[in-house]
């Protein structure tokens, strides 16, 4: 394995101080991208590791970088419903209306899998519930498809 390798080896499971100990030695790794385009801190975000995500923020992790697919670590948590993660995020400035390239933003992906709680947050931090994605779509335009009431009720 080579380093970039074994950094995401050591994100993914989590090991946020072996994480710490390889930024300390080479920090260009927290710029660094998997072979699917994942940066570190989209790939720390989606695997759920929050001591990692932290590390990876206090060693300058860019917060909306964007992966192949133009998501950002907020857009990956938002469909996943870790609230807490994404409120660490959103502190440390991550744009609540992110667009990827299908022009789906936080709330959309937090409405469409049906993330109540996300949904509340994320409009609590201005969200723009009218901005919509490339198929022209809102978020309440997926919540009415699909007839979720709490999150109907939310962007209402």
């Amino acid at each position: 394995m080579n380093e970039t390798e074994l950094f995401f080896s050591a994100i993914q499971s989590g090991k946020a101080d072996h994480v710490k100990a390889q930024l300390e030695r080479n920090s260009d790794l927290v710029k660094a991208k998997d072979a699917r385009g994942f940066t570190p801190l989209i790939f720390a975000s989606y695997f759920d590791k929050a001591e990692v995500v932290k590390v990876l923020v206090e060693h300058q992790a860019t917060i909306d970088e964007t992966d192949s697919q133009g998501n950002t670590a907020l857009i990956g948590l938002a469909f996943k419903g870790n609230t807490d993660l994404a409120n660490y995020l959103i502190t440390y400035g991550a744009d609540v209306n992110a667009k990827n390239k299908n022009g789906v933003t936080p709330l959309i992906f937090a409405t469409m899998y049906n993330q109540a709680k996300m949904v509340a947050l994320l409009l609590k931090h201005n969200a723009d519930k009218t901005l919509k994605d490339n198929h022209e779509k809102t978020a309440l335009s997926y919540a009415l498809e699909k007839e979720f009431s709490e999150i109907i009720v939310l962007l209402g």
